[in-house]
């Protein structure tokens, strides 16, 4: 049988305060139930463990939440877990994400000690007065303390643009603080304003830079990254040579994938599943030796080749027509000649594959949404 190789993401809904921005399943209110939740997840690997025998897995991810809340010892479990239960590759990438307030040195030494090689560090912005505003916990200072721990270690910063009263000036400072910390990779994300988030209300008071000034906040971020060395390959990554996030490279090449805890999603062989987002539901259902599973659906074929085009236009190498027809047993530019024509002006090709425009990357929503129509 064909080895097939997928990612595992963990997620870990708890954190200090909940952000002013933040859309994700997360929990201030319950850090008390970190270790019964952990035992829950370690329990929901091992309900998998026999469906995915035949998988090895490439990358490991913790995210959340933040799961550098929970206690350290929870983590190395939770690594355990996953190397008892599947078969991960020996150079696995696994990835932490951090807040700077909550790391310590000691939690750091462990995490290195089981195996995690890759920290995803939530700095967002440079000014303090920013950071107030989005409800983080923590200041530029404890961000500079998190990567002296860190240093000499594989780490990636979070960047946010978008943000009420933002200048391009705040968000090279940003990038600057984040290169000179020694960050190898930077995700320079724009703000979406979720309806229901307390940072929904600035949106709609108009207090938020407009499309054209994000547009214009990008553009800057850009062009410091690419001084500083870091190539774009996705619309929103930046990396220095050879220190893409494999994890999130899996997701853009449309690979399978498995995840754990609350709100967790999945695609494996075609089919995406969701986990409950409801915690009590969680627990009652591991409890109770079901999977948590709220919603499945099998991905339509039609379906596969526009989330195939759609991942890969989000790149900055392109989609792999060759490997597109094989896959589907068809040809690209026939099938799809009548969006091409319509967007052929904000693309190129490069042998096999082809590419949005450089300089049409950060609109590329416009430009993808095409290929749906047809």
């Amino acid at each position: 049988m064909q080895e097939k190789h997928a990612g595992i993401y963990v997620h870990i809904p708890f954190c200090k305060r909940k952000c002013s921005y933040c859309d994700f399943t997360s929990f201030p209110d319950k850090t008390d139930l970190a270790e019964s939740y952990m035992a829950c997840v370690y329990r929901e690997m091992s309900f998998r463990k026999e469906e995915l025998k035949n998988y090895t897995f490439d990358t490991l991810y913790i995210g959340g939440g933040t799961p550098s809340v929970v206690d350290e010892n929870y983590i190395a479990m939770l690594v355990a877990s996953a190397k008892k239960n599947f078969k991960l590759a020996p150079d696995a990438e696994i990835t932490i994400e951090l807040n700077p307030g909550t790391v310590t040195k000691d939690k750091i030494s462990l995490y290195k000690r089981v195996g995690i090689n890759r920290f995803s560090v939530g700095l967002q912005t440079a000014v303090d007065s920013q950071l107030e505003d989005l409800g983080r916990v923590h200041n530029t200072q404890d961000f500079i303390d998190c990567a002296k721990l860190l240093k000499g270690c594989n780490f990636s910063a979070d960047v946010m643009i978008g943000l009420k009263g933002q200048t391009a000036e705040d968000v090279v400072s940003t990038i600057d603080l984040a290169a000179n910390s020694g960050a190898s990779h930077i995700s320079m994300y724009a703000l979406t304003p979720e309806d229901g988030t307390p940072i929904y209300t600035q949106y709609l008071n108009g207090e938020l830079p407009d499309g054209d000034e994000v547009a214009a906040l990008y553009d800057a971020g850009y062009a410091r990254l690419k001084q500083l060395g870091f190539e774009r390959y996705e619309v929103s990554n930046f990396a220095k040579k050879g220190r893409q996030s494999r994890h999130n490279l899996n997701y853009w090449r449309r690979g399978e994938y498995i995840g754990f805890g609350v709100s967790a999603s999945s695609c494996i062989d075609n089919v995406r599943f969701t986990n409950t987002f409801d915690l009590d539901e969680y627990f009652k259902c591991i409890f109770t030796d079901h999977l948590p599973v709220v919603n499945s659906e099998k991905i339509e074929r039609e379906d596969q080749k526009f989330e195939t085009i759609m991942l890969a236009l989000r790149t900055s190498q392109g989609l792999d027509t060759v490997q597109f027809n094989l896959q589907f047993a068809t040809d690209f530019y026939t099938e799809f000649a009548e969006p091409l024509k319509k967007v052929w002006e904000y693309l190129e090709t490069n042998g096999n594959y082809i590419r949005i425009k450089e300089q049409y990357l950060f609109v590329q929503n416009s430009i993808i949404i095409e290929f749906l129509e047809d």
